[in-house]
């Protein structure tokens, strides 16, 4: 990214991916933490709530944000961060030109230079503004940026101890660890190369035929995500689109077509297993799902929506897809893998095998990290067979997730009320909706709080039904809403990482929306009715 090219901004970049862990490095030293005072009690808004008779969902959130005004601070930062992500293509516009005004005053001999000196030799190449505007662009910066007024926030209503504490014992932060740890393993020529002959495999079904391997990789990829996890799935199906598809420039209304595609078809693709789709990681132990339950509740009703979405799609772009066979007709290598070195098998098994450590061990940071350490140790061994591992793009979403689970972890004091008092049908809309405005493993996280979802603490039959039901609401809302924005779903900043740079100026908020609205709708369907 352009950002990294700059010693200053990279500086930046990697204090903030860090600040996050500071604090629990800080109380690691020997300091007692005390008891976080953040996110406050749900149960004591609820005592003060039925004394006062407040009963409307106004007069809840009211009645939340007097008590506790830093409530409201910490919201209104998360919608600013929210809000920022919406703006970040137009700053990046405004970073390209100052810069190019800045090379144009380079080479016409501003800033005190001759007009002969040749402009690669200037020391004042770059433009500390437009530098400036291209970090505050970056769409997996944004919600770390917007944690500094955060932090700042909690120490004027409280201090920095609680802060501390917050960071120490409220925030989770396996989610971003266990993404860099998968992706980059994801990203490996080994894994792309087995990933690539599995869906070859496919494709040879429809003649290797550019319309085949789109299929295949939007179909195929998404399923492979309930057992390599999403992540991983997300990883490898962007590559493979951008060796495929986005390098030969393709209309503008395909590329965000088949973006919100394949994040639809990742988020739901999941739900075929209890462990790889992070919103029912969030509550699979605590409800009791298990591999069988999801198959049976979620996985069926998925692979119809993905398949029925996938040939919508391909039967409005089968022109586009006919005319791109031309463009790739004198490339060898499409569809045939590449022309390096073959990579022998037990090498391939190994790396499998590192991923499925860090699979099975996701709650064990300490476990898959060494695991990770083992990993690059091998890569140096064989790499021969490997190109250069790049952990530049994992960390940057890494970065995104640390900061969105900060932020996500402070907001319960809203999300809570209007989830515990919505029916079926509004909770699955409502789910839905909040999905695209926040991660939707908060959104199953916080509703597996919620004590009307839990059927442990209720009596009777009727209410014990009503909370399976309300249970399958959730999460189905969750996942259905996956694909609306990039914050939506965990893997989500993994693909638009790979992919954007084939987007004259970033990827559009918008226009990924819309590109996500029909697959969004078939899903929605698929969970209600079937």
């Amino acid at each position: 990214m352009r950002v990294l090219k700059n010693p200053l901004s990279t500086l930046l970049l990697v204090l903030l991916f860090l600040f996050p862990f500071v604090p629990s490095l800080t109380a690691a030293g020997g300091h007692h933490l005390q008891e976080s005072a953040i996110p406050y009690s749900l149960d004591d808004y609820k005592i003060h709530e039925n004394e006062a008779g407040k009963e409307t969902l106004l007069d809840v959130l009211k009645s939340r944000a007097q008590q506790h005004p830093f409530n409201v601070v910490a919201t209104l930062i998360f919608f600013c961060a929210i809000l920022h992500t919406f703006l970040a293509t137009k700053i990046n516009h405004c970073a390209h030109r100052l810069q190019v005004a800045h090379e144009h005053r380079m080479r016409s001999g501003g800033n005190g230079l001759a007009e002969n000196k040749p402009y690669r030799d200037a020391k004042d190449d770059v433009s500390f503004w437009a530098e400036v505007l291209h970090f505050l662009g970056e769409v997996e910066a944004i919600f770390g940026i917007w944690c500094i007024p955060l932090v700042f926030s909690v120490i004027y209503f409280h201090d920095w101890s609680t802060f501390v504490s917050f960071i120490d014992q409220k925030v989770n932060y396996t989610e971003p660890m266990f993404v860099v740890v998968i992706m980059t393993m994801a990203s490996t020529r080994p894994v792309l190369k087995f990933a690539e002959a599995a869906l070859r495999k496919v494709a040879r079904i429809g003649k290797n035929s550019p319309g085949a391997w789109w299929c295949s990789i939007l179909i195929i990829a998404p399923i492979l995500g309930s057992f390599i996890t999403e992540p991983a799935a997300m990883t490898i199906a962007a590559l493979l689109l951008a060796k495929q598809f986005y390098q030969y420039q393709p209309s503008r209304k395909f590329k965000y077509a088949t973006l919100g595609l394949l994040f639809v078809n990742v988020s739901v693709g999941g739900t075929f297993t209890h462990f790889a789709a992070p919103p029912v990681l969030m509550v699979a132990g605590r409800w009791g799902w298990d591999m069988a339950f999801m198959f049976e509740h979620f996985g069926w009703k998925a692979l119809i929506g993905i398949t029925i979405s996938t040939a919508i799609y391909y039967f409005v772009f089968r022109k586009e897809l006919s005319s791109m066979a031309v463009q790739v007709k004198d490339d060898p290598s499409y569809g045939n893998g590449n022309n390096s070195q073959p990579i022998p098998v037990w090498v391939t098994i190994m790396v499998l095998c590192f991923m499925a450590w860090t699979v099975l061990n996701l709650h064990n940071p300490p476990l898959f990290i060494a695991g990770f350490l083992f990993f690059i140790a091998m890569t140096k061994a064989t790499s021969t067979h490997h190109d250069a591992i790049s952990i530049k793009n994992p960390l940057l979403v890494g970065f995104f997730l640390a900061g969105l689970v900060t932020h996500g972890a402070l907001q319960q004091w809203w999300i809570e009320p209007v989830l515990g008092r919505l029916g079926e049908l509004p909770l699955f809309g409502g789910a839905t909706l909040l999905t695209a405005f926040n991660d939707n493993a908060a959104i199953t996280f916080l509703a597996s709080q919620v004590p009307e979802f839990d059927p442990a603490m209720l009596d009777t039959a009727a209410e014990i039904a009503r909370a399976h039901a309300l249970q399958y609401a959730v999460v189905a809302g969750a996942v259905t809403g996956g694909g609306l924005t990039v914050i939506a779903n965990a893997p989500n900043p993994a693909g638009q990482n790979i992919l954007q740079r084939f987007f004259k100026g970033g990827i559009a908020p918008i226009y990924l929306t819309l590109g996500a609205l029909v697959p969004t709708a078939i899903m929605a369907a698929c969970f209600l009715l079937l």
